[in-house]
């Protein structure tokens, strides 16, 4: 299996754990990968672009001129799509962008996502991760410590204080072990795991 050191806060040796290597270390399918991605982004775009057909112009009931006799082409309505101000031909309408994925495929795609980290060695885990009071600049020193330029800070349950600390700091995201996803993983260059954390991941996804 698969080891990791683990760290306190003060980025202090405090023991080594192993990995679940079929969460931890499995091979690395970027296929999945860009599925993934595709589909949580997918998912996000709100669909609302939409234009006036020819049914839905105001005006245009009455013919615009007589069929015969004027020298134009006939024409039955003026909110037909070639007059200008006419309702738009075949334009975008309110629709959902998302498509469906696999459990099997989401989890693989997860499981990926998190060895490319470990396997590129840029995944972190502490012991616990805890501040005595907000403070962004506590929470800044913390990854500066661990020289992060960017992490995600995945922890086991709510904490106020950990997630309204690191709200401000720009390549820095928080999140609980319930909602970790592939895309922020790869957003983010280096992630940060607590050992609790890593405990509910590997809970979740061995099953």
């Amino acid at each position: 299996m698969a080891t990791v050191t683990i760290f306190d806060q003060e980025k202090k040796q405090v023991g080594e754990r192993e990995l679940a290597d079929a969460v931890f270390n499995t091979e690395v399918k970027g296929y999945l990968l860009h599925d993934m991605v595709r589909y949580q982004l997918a998912a996000r775009r709100q669909g609302t672009a939409a234009v006036k057909s020819r049914s839905a112009v105001a005006g245009g009931g009455k013919k615009p001129y007589r069929q015969k006799g004027t020298g134009n082409a006939r024409q039955g309505t003026v909110s037909a799509p070639h007059f200008v101000g006419g309702g738009a031909a075949f334009g975008p309408q309110p629709r959902s962008y998302a498509f469906k994925l696999n459990r099997k495929v989401k989890k693989s795609a997860l499981c990926s996502a998190l060895s490319a980290r470990f396997q590129g060695e840029k995944l972190t885990v502490l012991k616990d991760l805890s501040l005595e009071k907000i403070s962004t600049k506590a929470f800044d020193q913390l990854m500066k410590r661990f020289e992060l330029e960017g992490a995600l800070v995945v922890i086991d349950q709510a904490d106020a204080t950990v997630e309204l600390s690191a709200r401000n700091l720009r390549n820095v995201k928080v999140l609980r072990a319930e909602g970790v996803n592939v895309y922020d993983i790869l957003k983010y260059p280096n992630l940060v795991l607590t050992d609790a954390a890593v405990n509910q991941l590997e809970g979740a996804l061995e099953k």
